[in-house]
């Protein structure tokens, strides 16, 4: 017969030599989970490429996939208005982070989903005036990560231009007014006209089917280049945007390297793989603790400049080798 006395002390033992009734009063640790937002395919080979760059630099600070994180991907495919819908999965499931790539459209969705669950965006290029934080130094909510700058850019990408076309005097600027950051954008792009003696011609769409009407009226008007300022609607235009620039004779550069790729003749813009690296970063100090709201909305240090070769022979251009030999990626 078993006393209470020496139940007791049956129980202590099991407690004490770790049998099943401690290892059930002990569950397992949660494995923290990192959602990923993005509003591309997961099948295009530049995304994976900078997506293997956060990942070898997760597992530099000690973050396996599989083993010590899980990630969860939800991708649109293009499809933007998808993205409340994937976002809120996300939030569904819990997720310790969320990193929101590609932009103001996909780090508004993320934000609309969650005010509690800390969001790294990538991509915005003024993230304060797209309301997405409070300020660069003090973020203030549950959003931090990168932003492009692109007004900051604006100067350079004209400089660029008219170092490939000497001549040009008249630059089109190609932008959509509903954007609040173009805004801000188009101002710059303005300031740095006025110091390199080209006149600006500004030329607003605010959805797909003002863009034709729009070269058009760059014809008229005898633009000799053109800048297209960055924006998730022209973004989505940019083959279409790089096939009329290419029939109307305009030598365009851009803030992401995303346009050249669909046909554009150069851009400037920030490192994705910098920008990559550096998300890895923001989700460690996350998952050890840190307050979004603490971590300031970082800048890039590093850009690139990237040229379409195939684009400028079908303009008629003859780059100069200043120029070229200052490029980062040549596309024949």
């Amino acid at each position: 017969m078993v006393t209470l006395g020496r139940l007791s002390l049956i129980l202590a033992m099991g407690l004490a030599l770790g049998g099943p009734l401690a290892a059930e009063a002990q569950p397992a640790r949660r494995m923290p989970v990192v959602g990923y937002l993005s509003a591309r395919s997961h099948s295009n080979p530049d995304v994976q490429r900078y997506l293997d760059v956060t990942r070898q630099e997760l597992r530099s600070l000690g973050h396996v996939e599989g083993q010590t994180i899980a990630i969860e991907y939800r991708w649109a495919d293009g499809k933007v208005e998808r993205l409340p819908e994937l976002a809120a999965e996300l939030v569904g499931l819990q997720v310790d982070v969320i990193v929101a790539s590609g932009g103001v459209p996909v780090a508004q969705a993320a934000k609309q989903a969650t005010k509690a669950i800390p969001i790294i965006m990538t991509g915005p290029a003024d993230p304060v005036a797209d309301g997405l934080v409070a300020s660069l130094a003090r973020p203030g909510g549950n959003v931090t990560g990168f932003a492009i700058v692109s007004h900051e850019l604006i100067g350079k990408e004209l400089e660029l231009l008219r170092e490939a076309v000497p001549k040009v005097t008249r630059v089109a600027v190609l932008w959509n007014p509903a954007n609040r950051g173009n805004t801000h954008q188009l101002r710059a792009a303005e300031g740095a006209a006025r110091a390199l003696g080209l006149q600006l011609q500004s030329f607003g769409v605010r959805d797909p089917g003002e863009i034709d009407g729009a070269f058009q009226a760059m014809t008229r008007e005898r633009a000799g280049a053109l800048v297209v300022l960055l924006d998730s609607m022209l973004l989505g235009q940019r083959g279409r945007i790089a096939d009329l620039a290419a029939r109307n004779r305009l030598p365009a550069v851009y803030g992401l390297r995303l346009h050249v790729d669909a046909g554009g003749l150069m851009a400037y813009s920030a490192s994705p793989s910098e920008v990559s690296r550096r998300v890895a970063s923001y989700v460690d100090r996350i998952l050890k603790g840190a307050n979004p709201a603490d971590l300031p909305v970082e800048l890039p240090t590093q850009f690139e400049l990237t040229i379409n070769m195939k684009a400028a022979r079908a303009l008629g251009l003859t780059l100069p080798a200043s120029l070229l030999s200052r490029a980062d990626h040549t596309i024949e």
